[in-house]
């Protein structure tokens, strides 16, 4: 969904373009944000959108490895960007921050520990960044997508596809541009009095259905 968004922040009159770069690597990180300021003359907006779904095992199984590295690509990376945006969004005295989380961080996930536990550890991260960001102008929220159709989903198995989206009270995985128009939302002036919240864009996954 990155090139969705791109388009509605542009059709809001700002200036978007996505940025992609190591987020464990804090120079890269840096050098990145410098290149986007020099490009932009400013940052506005952050969406660390950065994470890694590539494998699943119960909790005995868990790769000691896999969970060091999701931590630093899910979480770490998520600070890196932000703290690397921070000052120029300080000096703004306007900023918007969304971190893209999961209903893996607010449900749990079966065979997804170190997915999950990530993805929980943004959402604490989203409210201190909101909380410490509000004297400056500046608003941080979480998306919480569920199914999404993406690339990733359609490489999935179908029946476990078909499992999760039985559970979801639309009975259909969400499109990309629904998780666009939720995030062109928080970064517009229609939710400027919004900061701190976890917003499900998970077609009622979250409720409980029967």
């Amino acid at each position: 969904h990155t090139e969705e968004t791109v388009r509605e922040i542009e059709a809001m009159g700002r200036r978007a373009f996505a940025v992609r770069c190591d987020v464990t690597n804090r120079e890269e990180v840096d050098a990145a944000v410098a290149r986007t300021v020099e490009e932009l003359g400013s940052i506005d907006i952050l969406i660390n959108n950065a994470g890694t779904l590539d494998h699943a095992a119960q909790f005995d199984q868990q790769s000691p490895e896999l969970w060091e590295r999701d931590l630093k690509v899910n979480l770490t990376g998520a600070f890196n960007c932000a703290q690397a945006a921070w000052p120029h969004l300080k000096e703004r005295g306007w900023g918007r921050i969304v971190n893209m989380a999961s209903v893996a961080g607010t449900l749990g996930g079966f065979g997804q520990a170190s997915y999950s536990t990530t993805k929980a550890g943004l959402l604490g991260l989203t409210r201190t960044l909101a909380l410490e960001g509000g004297r400056h102008g500046i608003t941080c929220n979480a998306i919480v997508p569920g199914v999404i159709g993406t690339e990733a989903f359609s490489m999935a198995s179908p029946k476990m596809n078909d499992r999760i989206v039985a559970r979801t009270v639309l009975k259909r995985p969400g499109e990309p541009q629904e998780i666009a128009n939720a995030i062109a939302f928080l970064c517009s002036d229609l939710a400027s009095y919004i900061t701190g919240i976890e917003l499900n864009v998970a077609g009622g996954v979250e409720l409980f259905v029967f």
